[in-house]
């Protein structure tokens, strides 16, 4: 019984190690799929369990979950806009599919940046491919109500820019191929 209880944790032990190192090695996949699984998982949550504009306090006159459809960009801008908002999106993933590899592996912030930016346009895209609409929930009240991708999106785009301005030595040169 002993040796079964530590060949059951070994096995254990040897998941939890290979979760790390494809975590550590394959992190900018790790991360772009748990942005948008996240996402796409409370979006699912809250789609099932209110209707549209149902609003349920977390923390009174501060900070409320509600169910917000939004058929435009940010703030709202551009309703109903559906066709423009995916081609847009498409062109975003191929643009970010193409230039992704030609990011150094070191520049490692500059690319958390660009996997928090794309994947947050990635998850917001498929709202719009299945609905139309953007799923927006997270309210403080003071500011429009947004979502997990659009979170992504803004951090994604505040890290570029500082790895550009002050981390990042040579953004922009692609080296060329000489024929």
């Amino acid at each position: 019984m002993k040796k079964k209880i530590i060949s059951f944790l070994k096995n254990i032990l040897l998941v939890v190690e290979l979760i790390f190192f494809v975590a550590y090695v394959h992190w900018d996949k790790v991360l772009f799929m748990s942005i948008i699984g996240l996402d796409q998982f409370f979006k699912a949550k809250i789609m099932s369990s209110m209707v549209p504009g149902e609003s349920i306090p977390v923390i009174s006159d501060f900070f409320h979950i509600t169910y917000v459809l939004n058929p435009g960009a940010a703030f709202g801008i551009l309703p109903n806009q559906r066709v423009f908002f995916l081609l847009i999106g498409a062109i975003l993933l191929g643009l970010a599919a193409y230039f992704y590899p030609k990011l150094k592996k070191t520049e490692k912030i500059l690319k958390f940046g660009a996997i928090s930016l794309v994947s947050g346009a990635t998850a917001n895209l498929i709202d719009r491919a299945q609905s139309g609409q953007v799923t927006d929930f997270i309210d403080f009240r003071v500011w429009p109500v947004f979502n997990i991708a659009d979170v992504a999106i803004i951090i994604g785009m505040f890290v570029m820019i500082y790895a550009i301005l002050f981390k990042v030595e040579e953004v922009g040169k692609i080296q060329s191929v000489r024929r």
